[in-house]
Order: structure tokens, then C-alpha cells, then sequence
């Protein structure tokens, strides 16, 4: 097929793996990275006289800005490629960590690692979750499940060696560190990101997807999900210190949500592409929900752990599933400008949730109430998408066929 910019590359093919690995490593940095930040919690609120409300928000600002820019980031390479998008990401984290490792005020680190590293992760993530989705057409929940593997990878390997790096340099070199580091990756990935083949005739925009009742379910599903997790994300390290695990153990339970999330996304995603991604991202829900009843009834070490392995499970479906399902109901085309739309309900649960739990553990000196409403948050974003009908879109007219049903539907 020839089109505006001239042959164009077999889908499924060995170039779309090579962009799936660059995916996966570019997700593994960012993330990694990112959810490493329950490590840093204990030391930064300890230096900077801060509370647990004030702390979290460092994170909470973070996750809000890179689920948030991902409309952006995502419609910038839908039209440019995710190359040059990644190395402004690259640039952008880099810079903002090694600002942060020499940040006089915790206010300040509100600006440099949450610009620095929303930033960066906005660019490391939709673009290149997109650039999977368009390589692929009969394989994509898998391909996306296993370069959203990445994420998982790169939970269960940094946050512990984060933790370690502390525990030797302290929390100001380490961020250092991880900012030289992660440079050179996302610059190596950068490398490899190849824009994916066009489909025949013009870019269909996000905007008419937006509209139908589907997405909307989706979004609200989204912001109900996302307040609950980053609970975890947040505090389960601290929650766990403060019952007298050490440093490293305790960081280690994130690590064990990524391990739990990469099952999660490679046995889920291949399950999505017999059983349909809708009913799929169901069950992806439901595990996660049921994970939270781990937390508040069994609170000891092994309790713990297998708390932090269910939900991690039940989130790397979520992560994985949530693209495929835009795709299943809408198509590939303009997939990143309508997963980033998508994704800016998790902007809000994650810029909303951890602070709001940690405003009612300072109040009450106690996480069950936090643990609790993250209960009642994650079965009420599994109801919310219950109704949401399953449909499988292959070429783009069935897809602009099965959209304008949606949107009769939902008018």
C-alpha cells in the first residue's frame, strides 16, 4: 500500500516488535521511575518536616500530569510520530530529577519531579502504547499487553533498588542517579520508535468517540479506579514502615504489584483476544476490587504481599486492557488523542486520591478510612461498567460503521 509517505511497512511485522521493545523499555523507565516515589516517601517528609497529605502530593501532582498530558502527547505523535516526542521526554524527566535532588523546599519538588517526571512519563507512555496499537491489528491486545509489561518490569525492579540507593547515598543522589539514567534510555528508545503504517484515507478524530455513552462509562470507570489505586501506590510503603518493616522489604511490595501486574497484562491480554477486551477489562476490574479486602483483613507482612499481588494483577489488566477496548469499540485510527482523552480520568483520581487519603491519616492517625473508601471507590467503578457492550472493530469502515451505531445509540 503506498501512501503520503511513500511504502509503508507490513502490520504485525518484525519492525512492529522492535517498536513493542522500545515501548516496553520506555514504560519500564518512566514507571519505574515514577512509582519508585514510596521509597523517597519516608525521607522527604522526614527532612522537609512535612506531613503525609503534603507528601503525597508530589506524587499526586506527577500521575496527574502524566495521565493528563497524554491527550496532548498522544495527538502530538498520532501526527508527528513518537520519536521526537520521546526525546523531548527524555530531556524534560532528566532535567526535572536532577533539579529535584538539589530542591530546597518540598514546594519546589512539586514543580521539578512533578513537571520533571509527569513530564516524561507523558511522553514515554500513550505515544508509545499508540505506536503499538497501530503496528498491530489481529495481535493487539497482545502486543500492547506485553510492551505495558514494561510498567510491571520496571515497578518490581526500581522501586527496591531505589530503596537500596537511599538506604547508601541518600534520597538526593539517588534521584540523580535515576535522572542520568533515565535519559539515556528514553534517548536509546527514542531510537527505535518508529512511526506506525497509515491507514487508507484521512485520520479519523477522537472527538465523535468522545460524545458516545461508551466513553463516558469508560472515563467515569477510569476516575473511580484511579483514586483507589494510587492509595496503594503511595502509602503502602509508608503503611508499612510504620508496622515495623524495613526500608527495603517494605519498598519491595510495590515491586510485588508490578510482579502481580505483569501477569496480569500478558495473562490478560492474550485472554482479550479470545473472550474480546470489554469483557476483559471487566474481569480486570473485578480483581482489582476484591484485592483492597486483602488490605484491610489481613495487615501483616504476608498479608501484604499477597494484597500487593492481587491488586497487581487486577491493575496490569486495567492498564492493558483500557487501549485495546478504544480500539475495540472505535478502531485504531487517532488512538492516541482518544486514550490520552481517556486517560485524563486518571489525571484526576491520581492527582485527588492520595492526598485525600493522606489528609485522613493525619486526621485519624489511622489508614483503615483510607482503605476502606478505596473498598467502596473500586466496586463502584466495576458497576459503573457493567452495561458497557462488547464489539470487535477490524477494518475502518466496519469501524466508522460500528461508531455511528455508538453514537445513535447514545444520543
Amino acid at each position: 500500500m503506498i501512501g503520503a509517505r511513500g511504502p509503508e511497512p507490513a502490520r504485525d511485522s518484525g519492525r512492529g516488535w522492535l517498536v513493542v521493545a522500545a515501548a516496553f523499555t520506555s514504560m519500564f523507565t518512566v514507571f519505574g521511575i515514577a512509582y519508585s516515589f514510596g521509597a523517597f516517601f519516608r525521607p522527604m517528609a522526614r527532612e522537609f518536616g512535612a506531613g503525609s497529605g503534603a507528601t503525597s502530593l508530589v506524587f499526586g501532582i506527577t500521575a496527574f500530569l502524566y495521565f493528563g498530558l497524554g491527550a496532548l502527547t498522544g495527538a502530538v505523535a498520532d501526527r508527528i510520530g513518537p520519536r521526537r516526542v520521546l526525546m523531548v521526554g527524555a530531556a524534560v524527566l532528566g532535567g526535572g530529577l536532577l533539579l529535584t535532588s538539589v530542591v530546597p523546599a518540598l514546594w519546589v519538588g512539586y514543580l521539578t519531579y512533578g513537571v520533571g517526571v509527569g513530564i516524561g512519563t507523558a511522553c514515554g507512555y500513550v505515544p508509545m502504547v499508540a505506536a503499538v496499537g497501530g503496528w498491530f491489528d489481529r495481535r493487539r491486545s497482545l502486543a500492547i499487553g506485553v510492551a505495558v509489561t514494561g510498567i510491571g518490569f520496571g515497578t518490581l525492579s526500581v522501586a527496591p533498588l531505589a530503596a537500596a540507593l537511599i538506604a547508601r547515598y541518600g534520597w538526593r543522589h539517588t534521584y540523580v542517579i535515576l535522572g542520568v539514567a533515565g535519559f539515556a534510555v528514553l534517548a536509546a528508545c527514542a531510537a527505535a520508535a518508529e512511526r506506525p503504517p497509515v491507514p487508507p484515507g484521512a485520520p479519523r478524530p477522537p472527538g465523535r468517540a468522545l460524545r458516545t455513552r461508551e466513553f463516558g462509562l469508560l472515563y467515569c470507570c477510569g476516575l473511580l479506579t484511579s483514586l483507589a489505586l494510587f492509595v496503594a501506590f503511595v502509602h503502602l510503603v509508608p503503611y508499612a514502615a510504620g508496622r515495623g518493616v524495613a526500608p527495603v522489604p517494605a519498598a519491595a511490595l510495590i515491586g510485588v504489584i508490578g510482579a502481580g501486574s505483569i501477569v496480569g497484562r500478558l495473562g490478560l491480554g492474550a485472554v482479550a483476544d479470545r473472550l474480546g477486551a470489554v469483557r476483559t477489562f471487566q474481569l480486570a476490574l473485578g480483581v482489582l476490587g476484591s484485592s483492597y479486602a486483602l488490605w484491610l483483613l489481613a495487615p501483616g507482612y504476608a498479608g501484604l504481599v499477597a494484597f500487593a499481588a492481587v491488586l497487581g494483577a487486577g491493575y496490569g489488566g486495567w492498564v492493558a486492557l483500557s487501549p485495546s477496548v478504544m480500539a475495540e469499540l472505535y478502531g485504531p485510527e487517532g488512538l492516541g488523542g482518544s486514550v490520552g482523552a481517556l486517560y485524563t480520568s486518571a489525571a484526576l483520581g491520581s492527582l485527588l486520591g492520595p492526598p485525600a487519603a493522606g489528609l485522613l491519616v493525619d486526621a485519624t492517625g489511622d489508614y483503615r478510612p483510607a482503605i476502606v473508601a478505596a473498598v467502596v471507590l473500586s466496586v463502584l467503578s466495576l458497576l459503573v461498567v457493567a452495561p458497557l457492550p462488547a464489539r470487535r472493530v477490524h477494518s475502518r469502515s466496519e469501524s466508522m460503521s460500528v461508531e455511528q451505531e455508538v453514537i445513535d445509540g447514545g444520543s
